[in-house]
């Protein structure tokens, strides 16, 4: 790498670098907490969208750790050595959520064939509540970043920050429909696949934008 005062625009650029991996340093941490909590909240309470939303998770959790990898490659030997890796985990995060969102399916149509409904989870709440403003911050701060050094892995990141929150917002919503229609007596069985199914929307778009990326990037 040059010395600082070799190249101001490299120097500056660097400094955008780093602060992304800052950004993917605390994706990394509130994805493993998302992931612990969701999945085994998820197992606990037998609520199929907590489970969805932990392994959407571990996918993402995944997704940052080459992220990371990436923008260490390139301070190190440049941007354009990490492109075909970077690709490669592209079309394998696609692939992990296609196979993601074929699970839920089935998953919700067995819940529905034996109307077998979800508890309530207090922890699986408070998790999903977090993740909206969580989400909402690291993926303004990675989208800015990303139009600074021109960067489609640091974009694609920031999307899937986005779905996130948006998958957070729909936990939340079916936790909160659950809470209410059992103190109502309600029969609430529906719920958990309903929600379920809405998921699967999103890990399709975000499994496409991955896929499709890995596409765009392979013409370059």
């Amino acid at each position: 790498m040059p010395p600082v005062g070799a190249n101001p625009q490299a120097a500056v650029r660097a400094d955008r670098v780093r602060q992304a991996f800052r950004l993917e340093f605390l994706t990394l941490a509130w994805m493993t907490v998302e992931a612990a909590v969701g999945i085994g909240a998820g197992l606990a309470a037998g609520s199929l969208v907590l489970v969805a939303f932990g392994a959407d998770s571990l996918i993402e959790l995944a997704s940052a750790c080459v992220l990371v990898w990436r923008l260490n490659v390139e301070l190190r030997h440049g941007e354009e050595f990490a492109e075909s890796a970077e690709r490669l985990a592209a079309r394998i995060g696609g692939a992990l959520l296609f196979a993601l969102a074929a699970y839920v399916v089935i998953a919700a149509g067995w819940k529905v064939w034996t109307r077998a409904g979800a508890e309530f989870s207090s922890g699986g709440l408070a998790l999903s509540v977090a993740a909206i403003p969580i989400m909402y911050f690291l993926a303004r701060r990675k989208q800015r970043l990303a139009d600074e050094i021109g960067s489609r892995a640091l974009r694609a990141d920031a999307v899937e920050s986005i779905t996130c929150g948006w998958l957070a917002f729909i936990v939340v919503a079916a936790l909160a429909a659950e809470f209410v229609l059992a103190r109502v007596a309600v029969p609430a069985w529906w719920v958990d696949p309903l929600a379920s199914l809405a998921i699967v929307w999103f890990l399709v778009r975000e499994g496409r934008e991955a896929w499709s990326g890995a596409e765009c990037c392979d013409d370059d």
